[in-house]
């Protein structure tokens, strides 16, 4: 969508204001849009409770749960020492001398440091895939969807998952909700609920088990060993000093 004024004077175009979804060429920019925001689900189409986020220094993927209004970090992409990014575009191009293969990249533009321009590859399809789009998903993963114009059955296909056991970024386990709320993930499988009597078998029911008693005898706590929450690999606690915490009467 394009607006002119009534002298045909270009005004503003959607396609500075990506939401949930990149097109090759599309961009996230500072003065437009520096974030997607996923969908509620796919059939409710408002804001859901993942967004990918550019930074100075970087992609950063938050998840804003119902019980924190505070979004979370779960994981950084593209990740820059020096300056900060002031525009990251969806690119590809084509490799003519090599059957068309074509490499999909964040390229991207800072200020204030002398590498003012770089990229990151993300996929590289073995044939033409200009028409691609990246999408944040409603469970926070990005993936790359990708039409071929050779095939006549079923011509799109997810050509990358950022997401993944077979990804070289990070599996499935890394997402918020992956497993529920409760649920214990390994390499991108749910196997377990833990509970008051050990882990048990898991399902969609797994949760929090409720307190019946406020007394000391009224509940306990099972142990989990070497077992890790999808923000402690992207973000450090908060440092408290004697003095607040006598302030906040802990």
């Amino acid at each position: 969508m394009v607006l002119h004024d009534s002298k045909g004077k270009f005004l503003w175009q959607s396609f500075d204001y990506a939401t949930d979804t990149l097109l090759v060429g599309q961009f996230l920019r500072i003065g437009a849009t520096t974030k997607l925001v996923s969908r509620a689900s796919e059939e409710q189409n408002s804001d859901g409770p993942y967004s990918l986020v550019m930074e100075p220094k970087r992609l950063a993927f938050y998840y804003t749960s119902k019980n924190s209004p505070k979004p979370m970090l779960y994981y950084q992409w593209l990740t820059i020492d020096q300056g900060s990014l002031t525009n990251v575009t969806f690119s590809a191009e084509i490799y003519t001398d090599q059957g068309d293969a074509t490499e999909l990249r964040f390229d991207y533009n800072a200020a204030n440091t002398q590498y003012s321009t770089g990229g990151r590859i993300i996929a590289r399809p073995k044939y033409n895939a200009t028409l691609t789009y990246l999408r944040l998903g409603v469970d926070g993963n990005v993936r790359l969807y990708t039409y071929n114009t050779l095939v006549d059955y079923r011509p799109t296909e997810v050509t990358y998952t950022l997401f993944s056991r077979d990804s070289d970024d990070v599996d499935e386990c890394q997402l918020p909700d992956r497993c529920g709320n409760f649920g214990l993930c390994e390499e991108s499988q749910c196997v377990a609920c833990p509970s008051s009597k050990g882990l048990l078998g898991w399902s969609k029911e797994c949760a929090v088990e409720k307190v019946r008693s406020c007394a000391a005898n009224g509940f306990g706590y099972y142990k989990l060993v070497g077992v890790d929450h999808f923000m402690s690999k992207y973000t450090s606690g908060s440092a408290l000093k004697e003095n607040d915490l006598q302030s906040s009467d802990y």
